[in-house]
């Protein structure tokens, strides 16, 4: 039996939730939408839907938004830890089901979103952790977020990269907020782009050329702007000042955009999948499916992943890459399933 392991799904274990209703300090919409998701928080029936896929593993990861959005550093800390205890928690007791599952931190706390990276990494044997393209606003290139994932990179671990923007960040400077969900549709590809951008430019991958970094929705933009990344910029930097276009790569940032890793959550569409593959390579490619945010809650995207990669034009070997021998390789899980 072939193994399906997905690498970007979503769920909220009943002890998070609890977290959540005693720390929270407002009540989010995102989340109050993915609860209502059966399967995203009844693990019977998440295991029904799984059940319908032979092979299919999952590698666990919390739904957004992130834990600073729902509280503040005084509390972030334990809702992090909650978090993650009940994600090792489901991994613990189904390894075959739940190979690993990603760590949430506590961005708006550095000190303890490093403290709990050493645990979850110790402790909970995480797969990786989950950061998001921005910290309540803030860059990811920008101190302490930076600082943060060196640290990240020093412990040997992937790191998911889920893009992150909210309906009050308008698209036009004349407007108080998104129309027509333009800040989720569009606004969290570009999302994705320019956090990958700024970290290449930040020059974090020469410090950390070996740091796995798995983008989410087939890597944005990036793959779809490939002339005006290697072209366009070039000419950017003459006619901009220097200060407008500093950089420390010390690498074309097209080449330090190809280290990236990108999945095959798309939303039922090929055309990402295949500039993804054209721009990442096979190699850099890993099966997701953004579940449950598909119209039928749960198995929709499945299904339609499933199929657009038996659809491609790939040799066996290079499906079975993407469906689970890349992710097997670069989070060090064993090669065999023995099913459910």
């Amino acid at each position: 039996m072939d193994t399906i392991l997905d690498v970007f799904c979503h769920c909220l274990p009943p002890a998070f939730c609890r977290g959540v209703e005693r720390l929270a300090e407002r009540p989010l919409p995102m989340y109050q939408r993915a609860c209502s998701i059966r399967v995203t928080v009844d693990l019977d029936e998440r295991r029904r839907l799984m059940d319908s896929f032979p092979g299919y593993q999952q590698i666990l990861s919390l739904v957004s938004p992130t834990i600073e959005a729902h509280t503040g550093p005084e509390k972030s800390r334990e809702l992090a830890r909650i978090g993650n205890d009940a994600m090792a928690e489901m991994v613990a007791n189904e390894p075959e089901r739940f190979p690993g599952f990603i760590a949430s931190l506590p961005m708006n706390h550095p000190e303890g979103a490093q403290q709990e990276a050493d645990r979850v990494v110790r402790n909970l044997h995480a797969t990786g952790f989950q950061l998001y393209t921005n910290v309540l606003g803030a860059p990811l290139d920008a101190a302490p977020n930076l600082e943060i994932i060196e640290h990240l990179a020093s412990l040997g671990r992937p790191i998911w990269l889920h893009p992150i923007r909210p309906p009050p960040m308008a698209d036009y400077v004349t407007e108080s907020a998104s129309k027509l969900d333009l800040w989720w549709a569009f606004g969290w590809p570009y999302e994705t782009s320019v956090a990958m951008m700024r970290l290449v430019c930040a020059g974090l991958f020469d410090r950390w050329p070996d740091l796995a970094i798995i983008t989410h929705h087939c890597g944005g933009l990036i793959p779809l702007m490939e002339g005006r990344i290697e072209h366009g910029l070039d000419y950017a930097a003459r006619r901009n000042p220097p200060e407008a276009m500093s950089m420390t790569t010390r690498e074309p940032p097209i080449s330090g955009l190809r280290r990236f890793y990108a999945d095959t959550a798309s939303f039922g569409s090929r055309i990402p999948l295949e500039a993804a593959r054209q721009f990442f390579g096979v190699d850099r490619m890993l099966f997701a499916s953004d579940m449950p945010f598909d119209p039928e809650e749960g198995p929709g995207f499945i299904r339609a992943g499933i199929r657009l990669l038996g659809e491609m034009s790939l040799t066996a070997a290079e499906r079975r890459a993407i469906f689970a021998d890349n992710a097997r390789r670069l989070f060090r899980l064993p090669t065999s399933f023995k099913g459910q």
